[in-house]
């Protein structure tokens, strides 16, 4: 009954934003014609991962150089400050991810302007904000309404109010919401996706963000595993690859 009833609430919400009418139609095709496509390849790309797959702190000192601290001694008190918001928001979203990863792969790139795709309690965001914000630049991301949940207004819920101003969130798909935000900037030092989980959106995504990515930056994606879509578009694009074991999951990265 619980299920049906956000299916339900999340229709609703839908036919109350006419602007995420399209992608609506895309999830009503999906779930009509492609419903295995988020699982597509994954048996192939399981052992791919897993037979090169490498610690965080391995990945770190051999893309990046450095010798890992963990995020959470880098920065106590706004980790400690994250956690216990999460702990009180009323609605529950993905937990934190390779913040190190994320945060190394900003202080290598110096970055200024990294894209991200997927926030839920802003663990990520967090990650790559504490880098951006000395230097003042800004993160760009994408995140959907939680329309099941009457979850809009916690997304990001942990991310300090210190640092909002070096964030820009984007509240749309990411096919709505990429194009707006390469429009306002492009050249990216850090690319991090974490969003849509299909194989479609995935290999649509990977290339734009890509395009936008410059020469020397970080490209990461999370859950690579669900599908061959990230193995699919190294392969095709010649891309050497790091694996990262995180928590079971598996995270890819390279540098461009």
């Amino acid at each position: 009954m619980g299920e049906i009833n956000r299916v339900s609430k999340t229709f609703v919400g839908y036919l109350k934003r006419p602007d995420l009418y399209p992608e609506l139609g895309r999830k009503i095709i999906k779930n009509i014609f492609n419903r295995k496509s988020a699982f597509k390849g994954k048996h192939k790309t399981g052992s791919w991962a897993a037979a090169r797959a490498v610690s965080q702190e391995v990945a770190i000192k051999s893309l990046f150089g450095k010798e890992m601290r963990p995020f959470a001694e880098i920065f106590p008190e706004d980790y400690k400050e994250s956690y216990q918001k999460q702990k009180y928001c009323p609605i529950i979203m993905g937990g934190a991810g390779a913040l190190e990863l994320i945060y190394y792969a900003a202080e290598y790139t110096r970055a200024t302007k990294i894209a991200e795709t997927g926030v839920a309690y802003g663990w990520s965001s967090l990650a790559a904000l504490m880098s951006l914000v000395q230097r003042n630049g800004v993160l760009y991301s994408s995140d959907m309404p939680y329309l099941g949940q009457d979850g809009d207004q916690y997304v990001g819920f942990i991310i300090p109010e210190k640092l909002k101003k070096n964030w820009k969130l984007f509240r749309h798909a990411d096919r709505e919401s990429l194009p707006k935000i390469f429009s306002e900037a492009s050249s990216f030092d850090v690319v991090h996706y974490d969003s849509d989980k299909s194989y479609e959106g995935r290999s649509w995504a990977y290339g734009e963000l890509f395009k936008n990515l410059r020469p020397g930056g970080v490209f990461i994606s999370d859950d690579i595993g669900d599908n061959s879509a990230y193995q699919d578009f190294c392969e095709i694009n010649s891309i050497e690859t790091a694996v990262v074991d995180f928590d079971g999951k598996y995270v890819g990265v390279f540098i461009k």
